[in-house]
């Protein structure tokens, strides 16, 4: 079954799909992430009894902020991952439990309610923000900011390391 917008799936519809299988198509800007193009590609959900196995191949362009020199410049975000989400009837209920009790693995796993909703849109957009670069550099062999005339850089760099130039002319070669 294909679907054209982001709309909510709701769970059960999907056993009943074709191989309990939907395939969103995305070409849209999502509200929550600013980017330069519309984010375009496929979105696959699979019912798999007590799993949805969720996956994706998208891309777009955002701006970025150099770190070092502060420029603006464009960066391709593709995101091509899958991602397994537990079925669980307890998922999403508050948890009256001791707060005190071990946290099990499946505590550290997506789960949905069987009877729920699987937003594609926010998936997505959690996706894509896990892709966006923690070190964001315009260019590998980027300067940072330059100072003044070009000749004024070595200056600038020679006042803060003076201290140690002294230091190393007493020490012993």
């Amino acid at each position: 079954m294909a679907h054209n917008s982001m709309e909510a799936i709701y769970i059960p519809h999907l056993t009943k799909a074709p191989e309990q299988t939907e395939v969103i198509q995305v070409q849209e800007f999502l509200p929550n992430l600013e980017t330069l193009t519309l984010i375009r590609g496929r979105i696959r959900v699979t019912h798999r009894g007590n799993f949805l196995e969720v996956s994706v191949q998208a891309e777009t362009i955002i701006t970025l902020t150099c770190h070092r020199c502060l420029q603006q410049y464009n960066h391709r975000l593709a995101v091509a991952t899958s991602e397994i989400i537990w079925l669980d009837e307890t998922a999403g209920q508050p948890d009256d439990g001791p707060l005190e009790r071990e946290v099990a693995l499946e505590d550290l796993l997506e789960t949905l309610s069987p009877q729920g909703y699987f937003h594609p849109d926010e998936w997505l957009y959690e996706q894509l923000c896990l892709e966006i670069p923690q070190r964001q550099l315009c260019d590998e062999n980027c300067a940072g900011i330059q100072t003044g005339t070009p000749g004024g850089f070595e200056k600038l760099n020679d006042k803060r390391w003076a201290s140690l130039e002294a230091l190393k002319k007493q020490l012993p070669s």
